[in-house]
């Protein structure tokens, strides 16, 4: 890609480290605690990782490491969507495996996870990371969603570590990336195959982390990416004076995007999946709720607002999940059925398979929404969410609320609606000096695990809402954040996914902003991402790390 005037000057920033990564590669020893046990399912989660299973928490001192010097050739791996700083880490990777010895390789397998099992990968050089510096995007090599998971698979993968000779294997991912470096590191120990395999935190998501991660890399970027353009949308909305904006914003399993935008640009409205879940909230619970919002407004003179939706919300609303996981059932028994070209035929047909209860809510929704349910499934057989308009379902469902409250006469407003989806605008934007800081840190972190022997670990940073210069880096073992869930028909062992907490600092700072914010205009807009200028104003974590962890 050509590069413009903000991509050279981001070239020449120097990420900042944490004090006990700022020495010589050979000066930096691990300390250890005590073992660790697993988030839930202790027994089971040990006979799956015998040989892993409650290593210590590492981390980092001013020390000897005698074989930090050895030359070395380590692996990454970028794993599911994009996130900002995904290069950084990379970068980070590279310039300690080349302090600690020149000769040493990094390889990038190229497109994810496939590019191991197929031997695909390139050697990373001065020229390739340099042009690839504090920008977004996973293009330098790269990302994809295939899983390790078959007997073939991890054989092949060990195959392929064999023949390179691999010292280390990076995985940056989400919570089943990590999941499956876990479960590579285990195999690899049982197959006696000396390739450490380190996972890196990466979703902007937000709902890989726990009191060992603060923060899943990304997640601030996206957020202040997508806080701008809230906040501007905030400010044509109190200038036009007309219309009311319902903005979806990514996070399926959790509402911590959501939830940090409306702390950044105070909505009127933003639904919390998780309390939705909590209080067994219905749709039409919700639409109560803005619709409500709309009529206070519009008698103070105000027909305009802003509503913020989780793309995961439909999920969490309990009569929607129970259609939800029927409809997963009906498709997955006729895939070779319902192929009908009319979409209202196909939708009469599906409707007809379900339960009473389940049929009264999917003939409840308009068309365009029980045409989006029955789209192709994810991998997983599940519903894809993110092709869910759920925000112009609920402008549908507030209009036709509205238009009863005019005619009892509780309603004399005027009431236009606009869409908005957030999503793929914020995956690979330039990363904030925060995520470029974090991301960095998180590489020179991985490999100073792997130069240190460790296997089994993922990269952590804490003390996050401190600023670099009081950072604290090291490892956490993988199988600390695991616990078992029932999946196609098995138990797994997978990495608990963290939603918001509702007993939380940030939630309690929302539900406390939020009586405000339903009725008054009080939009705030943050502005656009500042990559230069006083600490203050560059280098500020999200308001959940400073509410959570300040």
């Amino acid at each position: 890609m050509d590069t413009s005037i903000l991509q050279e000057q981001r070239y020449k920033y120097e990420p900042k480290l944490p004090a006990s990564l700022r020495q010589p590669i050979p000066s930096i020893a691990c300390t250890f605690g005590k073992a660790t046990e697993s988030a839930g399912d202790a027994e089971q989660v040990q006979g799956m990782f015998p040989l892993t299973y409650g290593q210590p928490i590492a981390g980092f001192t001013s020390g000897d490491n005698p074989v930090a010097g050895k030359q070395r050739t380590v692996g990454v791996i970028l794993s599911g969507g994009q996130a900002p700083g995904g290069h950084n880490v990379i970068c980070g990777m590279y310039d300690a495996l080349k302090a600690a010895n020149e000769r040493s390789r990094l390889l990038g397998f190229l497109g994810g996870p496939s590019g191991l099992l197929e031997n695909n990968a390139i050697e990373l050089t001065d020229e390739i990371i340099d042009s690839y510096r504090n920008t977004g995007g996973f293009d330098m090599i790269g990302s994809g969603r295939t899983k390790i998971e078959s007997d073939e698979q991890f054989a092949r993968s060990a195959e392929v570590a064999k023949e390179l000779d691999l010292d280390g294997l990076v995985i940056v991912g989400g919570d089943d990336s990590n999941t499956n470096a876990a479960l590579l590191a285990e195999y690899f120990k049982a197959s006696d195959i000396e390739t450490s395999v380190i996972g890196v935190p990466k979703t902007i998501d937000g709902d890989l982390r726990n009191e060992q991660i603060e923060a899943s890399f990304g997640f601030d970027t996206a957020t202040k990416t997508y806080s701008e353009l809230v906040g501007n949308i905030g400010r044509d909305a109190n200038s036009a004076k007309k219309y009311w904006h319902f903005i979806r914003v990514m996070g399926r399993s959790a509402s911590h995007i959501a939830l940090e935008c409306a702390l950044k640009t105070h909505p009127n409205i933003c639904i919390v999946s998780e309390e939705v879940a909590e209080k067994e909230r219905s749709l039409a619970d919700i639409v109560e709720e803005i619709a409500g919002s709309v009529a206070e407004r519009a008698e103070n003179g105000e027909n305009f607002g802003i509503v913020i939706v989780p793309e995961g919300l439909i999920e969490f609303v309990p009569e929607m999940n129970g259609l939800i996981s029927e409809l997963n059932d009906v498709l997955a028994a006729a895939e070779k059925t319902d192929s009908h070209s009319d979409p209202d035929e196909r939708n009469r047909q599906v409707s007809e398979r379900l339960s009473s209860g389940a049929r009264e809510v999917f003939r409840s929704l308009p068309s365009s929404i029980q045409s989006q349910l029955l789209m192709d499934r994810d991998p997983h057989g599940n519903v894809q969410v993110s092709r869910i308009e759920t925000e112009k379902l609920l402008i549908e469902m507030v209009d036709a609320q509205l238009s009863e409250m005019k005619r009892s006469g509780s309603y004399k407003g005027k009431f236009s609606a606009l869409s908005h989806f957030f999503g793929y605008e914020g995956r690979c934007a330039f990363p904030s000096n925060f995520d470029a800081d974090y991301c960095y840190g998180l590489g020179y972190a991985a490999f100073v695990l792997v130069a240190n022997g460790l296997t089994g670990y993922i990269t952590s940073v804490r003390n996050l809402a401190k600023g670099p210069a009081k950072w604290e880096a090291g490892g956490i073992p993988l199988t600390m954040l695991m616990n078992m869930e029932r999946r196609h028909g098995s138990d797994k062992p997978v990495i608990r996914k963290a939603l918001v907490e509702l007993d939380g600092k940030p939630f309690a700072e929302f539900a406390r902003q939020r009586p405000k914010w339903r009725v008054k205009t009080s939009f705030a807009s943050p502005g656009a991402i500042q990559y230069f200028g006083p600490p203050e104003v560059c280098d500020q974590p999200t308001e959940t790390l400073k509410l959570e962890r300040g």
